[in-house]
């Protein structure tokens, strides 16, 4: 234990939080996969492992993001930019269509499919805090700040928006708030609240998917007068959640994951509080909590702008991914295909979570060094042929 604190830096409850959550995936992931498992005639086992991979390549991912300097992602956010809006193009026209939504790539070689919009959330974020930062002196200006700004939170917006509207919606409030703290003047935000609301009415109304969205705002507005198929999901969990009681019905015991179509992605929330109850839930939003206020404390303590921009814009896009994943499945929200960070089943979604904890971690560990610079001193000494280049963003 000794060996594995000293090879790892930053705040110590995130890490702590990061191997809750991973456990708590792993067994919630196992309990619900069994019908599907059943349904295509494999063990459960093979679901659990391919989900332990993944876990543990996005715990070694988290490793290595907070061990480089979190200026360094100044840098590559720009051309995580370069890539990330051709790929988006990309996935609309040539990607995987399910449930007429277009959001997934496959990958050759290794044929696993790939969701660009988690790459996008981290390109915009870390592109957002970077521009900020570089802007401050003339923050106000329109031509030199704030177009360039604007059009990169729209353009990504209405990429997202036209096949994933839930998470596009996420991002855009995240971007909102990034540019609240970047010091944004109030009608700058509220053009840009305006182009965003216009491109929602255009995707909502004009888009390829308009019927599957209205049809959901529908059956979540109107529930008695919705068709019962469309209902299906969110009656299925509203039952999980309500034979699950105060304690639950222990780990393995749930009854509703043979009903709910997704029981280890969208809706696995409410399949922890029918094993884990009132407790189990109340317990996994407390995690999230501390998450979220361990960010905070990292943000007033960062000395430099980027690092706050960044910590608070991943912070903030990661806690209301998980309480919009919550909301649904206890029916304060139509469905929506948002999964629980780091702990429903998912692929390149874990992987692109344990970046982001690993940067956040990453700005953790400059604000510890800045606090005990004995302690960095220490460190390169026991490190003699680490050479660590650090880069101003500057």
């Amino acid at each position: 234990m000794n060996l594995i604190l000293s090879k790892t830096r930053g705040d110590r409850w995130i890490w702590l939080i990061v191997i809750l959550l991973s456990v708590w995936s792993l067994l919630a992931v196992y309990s619900a996969t069994g019908t599907i498992a059943y349904k295509k005639g494999v063990g459960t086992e093979a679901y659990l492992m391919k989900h332990l991979i993944f876990i543990v390549g996005g715990i070694a991912l988290m490793y290595f993001s907070h061990l480089l300097d979190y200026r360094y992602y100044a840098g590559i956010s720009k051309i995580l930019m370069v890539i990330t809006i051709p790929l988006l193009f990309y996935t609309l026209i040539f990607g995987n269509t399910v449930n007429s939504a277009s959001r997934w790539v496959t990958i050759p070689i290794i044929n696993q499919t790939f969701q660009t919009s988690d790459m996008a959330k981290l390109a915009l974020i870390t592109f957002l805090a970077r521009t900020l930062t570089r802007k401050q002196e003339n923050i106000k200006d329109v031509k030199d700040a704030f177009l360039p700004i604007m059009g990169s939170v729209c353009v990504v917006f209405i990429l997202i928006a036209l096949a994933n509207l839930s998470t596009a919606l996420m991002l855009f409030g995240v971007s909102i708030l990034l540019l609240i703290i970047g010091r944004i003047s109030i009608k700058q935000i509220g053009i840009v609240c305006l182009g965003g609301l216009v491109l929602l009415m255009c995707v909502v109304f004009l888009g390829p998917r308009r019927k599957t969205y209205i049809s959901r705002i529908e059956t979540y507005m109107y529930p008695e007068k919705a068709d019962p198929d469309k209902a299906f999901q969110s009656n299925q969990s509203k039952i999980a959640i309500a034979t699950g009681g105060v304690f639950g019905k222990g780990p393995g015991n749930s009854i509703q994951r043979n009903f709910l179509p997704h029981p280890y992605s969208d809706f696995v929330f409410a399949l922890i509080i029918e094993e884990y109850g009132l407790v189990g839930g109340v317990g996994l939003i407390v995690i999230y909590l501390i998450f979220l206020y361990r960010c905070i404390l990292i943000v007033t303590a960062s000395p430099k702008a980027f690092g706050a921009l960044l910590a608070a814009g991943l912070s903030f896009s990661l806690t209301i991914q998980a309480f919009a994943n919550m909301a649904v499945a206890v029916g304060l929200g139509p469905v929506t295909g948002v999964p629980l960070p780091l702990v429903s089943m998912g692929g390149t979604s874990i992987l692109f979570t344990s970046v982001a904890f690993g940067i956040i971690l990453s700005v953790s560990r400059d604000v510890e060094e800045k606090k005990n610079p004995l302690a960095k001193e220490s460190e390169s000494k026991n490190k003699k042929d680490d050479k660590i280049i650090v880069g101003e963003i500057e």
